[in-house]
């Protein structure tokens, strides 16, 4: 696999959010049935656990690279879990994080990682935690007290130096997550950690909370020697694209100095405004043209993510059920981009119209399943305008791939010229051709997916 893989091949990428590795292998097969290339797993570090109750930012609090050791499973888990992603043909991609270590500040008065409890376990049990260790000398820390910057938190969140530099913290009485400096040892570390497993067998990373990483940080770690045969991409949270001041602090420097993939949050708001009560969807006709969205090729792109329904602070960005499918209908069959679907374990509560978890089974809905389907059927055709208006958005891929959009409260009528007749996937209905004309019907708040029978 080449970086450009992604690109010209269809790959949509299921982000299994909090999933057990164990989990992911018992579905491997399920998964790549479903139409998915491509499984993201959340963080495989050592973090901390203390059983039903870990939370799941824990995971996002490494206390060391060198083993996997955290609530989802250990090394010779994540390892079964490559094995069962092989046979089944799946890729698998990992969370990282690199820009923060756990805040263990309640147990501990100085910066050494892994703690000294953690380093006599080691020694206590050198056999077991052998058979874990991904790479380097469990005998030593991974980092010490130079290996951090000096403590404050973030409070500014529009001054680059302060974020890129600061503490996460939970307010001013908490001391927050100690803040990795760029020197060798880090570097060095970081670059063990990604070849480790790439040498079992991972395919890409994504790297979480990058607008917490300087770009030279990035840069440094993620060489083109790291990076040959992988897929890269950055989370950078923002509120929009192009003239939006967290867009040209923190996305557009990483995607002017880099050639790695993000996160198209740009995209994300452009579609969470189009599909609101008093949006248009005309502003998804090309919404790169306006600095509304990634370059196709370093895009990725979804209609949520894991910090939307479980952090207070961006629930408001959850879509409702209805405008969440017709965003899925967007980004799937849009040309451009990887598409990201998401799926959890119900870490939010968040329950679906029928009163289960939302996203739980999400990933193998029927429906989904077949707009994975055309997306992969279709991938890499040109998209053609038919028509667009505030609640309406018809384009065509290739020459028999036709996309309805309604977001209105009315059923809308399309016309489509075409010899053939057609059938909506979506809703399993077929459309005859009437002098040489198929008048597709679009119920509201709902999408048609119609492929012509050549």
């Amino acid at each position: 696999m080449s970086s450009n893989d992604v690109v010209t091949n269809s790959n949509v990428i299921l982000h299994a959010f909090d999933w057990p590795y164990e989990r992911v292998a018992q579905h491997a097969e399920q998964i790549k049935a479903a139409g998915y290339q491509t499984v993201l797993v959340s963080p495989p570090m050592k973090s901390f656990y203390q059983g039903e109750d870990t939370q799941w930012w824990q995971l996002y609090q490494p206390q060391d690279y060198r083993l996997i050791d955290n609530k989802l499973g250990n090394t010779l888990d994540f390892k079964h879990m490559m094995l069962a992603a092989k046979k089944a043909g799946l890729w698998v991609y990992v969370d990282v994080v690199f820009n923060h270590m756990a805040n263990e500040s309640g147990h501990r008065l100085d910066l050494q990682y892994p703690c000294d409890s953690a380093m006599k376990e080691y020694h206590g049990n050198a056999d077991v935690y052998q058979t874990l260790t991904l790479f380097g000398d469990l005998s030593e820390p991974l980092f010490t007290e130079e290996d951090f910057v000096e403590a404050f938190g973030i409070t500014n969140w529009q001054d680059r130096w302060e974020v890129q530099n600061g503490r996460l913290t939970g307010g001013p009485n908490d001391p927050g997550l100690p803040t990795l400096r760029t020197n060798e040892n880090v570097v060095l570390q970081q670059q063990a950690y990604l070849n480790a497993l790439k040498a079992l067998g991972v395919r890409g990373f994504r790297i979480d909370a990058a607008k917490h990483l300087t770009v030279e940080h990035i840069k440094q770690v993620f060489t083109e020697e790291i990076t040959e045969g992988l897929h890269v991409f950055g989370e950078i949270i923002t509120d929009g694209g192009a003239t939006k001041q967290e867009y040209e602090l923190f996305l557009e420097p990483y995607l002017q100095e880099t050639r790695l993939a993000a996160y198209d949050f740009p995209l994300f708001n452009t579609v969470f405004d189009a599909f609101s009560e008093k949006g248009s969807l005309t502003s998804l006709i090309d919404p790169y043209c306006f600095g509304q969205s990634l370059k196709h090729s370093r895009s990725i792109t979804f209609a949520i993510t894991h910090d939307i329904p479980c952090n207070d602070v961006f629930k408001n960005l959850v879509l409702p059920e209805s405008s969440e499918w017709l965003a899925y209908t967007y980004i799937l069959c849009r040309d451009g981009g990887v598409p990201l679907v998401y799926s959890d374990l119900n870490p939010s509560g968040i329950t679906n119209s029928t009163g289960k978890p939302r996203w739980l089974d999400a990933w193998k809905d029927e429906k989904l399943v077949k707009l994975i389907e055309f997306h992969n059927q279709f991938h890499g055709l040109p998209a053609s305008l038919v028509e667009a208006n505030d609640d309406l958005l018809v384009f065509t891929r290739g020459e028999n791939g036709v996309v309805a959009i309604n977001k209105s409260s009315k059923t809308r009528k399309v016309r489509i010229a075409s010899q053939e007749s057609g059938i909506d996937i979506l809703n399993e209905q077929e459309y005859p051709s009437i002098n040489g004309v198929i008048e597709l019907e679009v119920t509201p708040k709902s999408s048609s997916v119609l492929i012509i029978q050549h």
